[in-house]
């Protein structure tokens, strides 16, 4: 693998991995939905997937009549891909910073202000006047946890909703920093330190190794 290859993998990662160690690290829970979640997760691979499958199945027409540009829009393709994957799953939230307990607890005082028509079914909740169902699913490893819609009948309005009304409810939460939190930083920081040794001592490999991986 060239210093190029390497930067080009390791460098969305890096920022990925430094996010979400700085939310993990506050003291507050942090919540978004299934889609950012899932485009946040597949942006960190980005790399990856360009010095692997893109650069393989590259065609070689595309290079010989776009150039460069046939990066952009391989980017641009891929970025849609995943837009369209989260745009048409299920609704979903992703709670990070936050234990099962905490967040039952904190979504069933939130449900029974939203919905007073609303029915419990162990981790399961159902808000008719909402027209939505969901589940938590709890992640311990990394003390974060889901919201998942039970069914395909769901108010995407009302899932907004629970969205805003949640973020707001759980600001009101003070936790301890989770332990992962500094061992994501300091691996960020160590993959950022190699990624800037590799820029600096070595600029010109860099940019040629760039310039025969883009062909151009």
């Amino acid at each position: 693998m060239g210093t190029a290859h390497l930067c080009i993998a390791l460098g969305p990662l890096t920022v990925y991995l430094m996010l979400m160690g700085l939310i993990n690290a506050s003291r507050q829970p942090f919540v978004t939905t299934g889609a950012r979640d899932v485009f946040s997760l597949a942006l960190s691979i980005s790399g990856l997937i360009m010095i692997g499958p893109m650069r393989l199945f590259v065609p070689e027409e595309a290079l010989a009549a776009f150039g460069v540009w046939t990066w952009a829009l391989l980017g641009a393709f891929y970025i849609l891909s995943i837009l369209l994957i989260g745009m048409t799953s299920r609704p979903r939230l992703v709670i990070y910073n936050i234990t099962p307990t905490q967040l039952k607890t904190s979504l069933g005082i939130l449900v029974a202000e939203l919905d007073k028509e609303a029915k419990w079914a162990g981790d399961s909740v159902e808000l008719p006047q909402l027209g939505i169902q969901l589940s938590i699913d709890s992640k311990n490893t990394m003390r974060s946890c889901q919201i998942v819609a039970v069914g395909h009948h769901q108010n995407l309005a009302s899932w907004v909703r629970l969205r805003v009304e949640l973020s707001t409810h759980l600001k009101k939460i003070k936790l301890s920093a989770n332990p992962y939190a500094l061992s994501m930083i300091g691996f960020a920081l160590l993959l950022g330190t190699l990624i800037a040794l590799q820029i600096i001592q070595n600029p010109q490999i860099v940019l040629n190794d760039l310039r025969n991986f883009l062909r151009f």
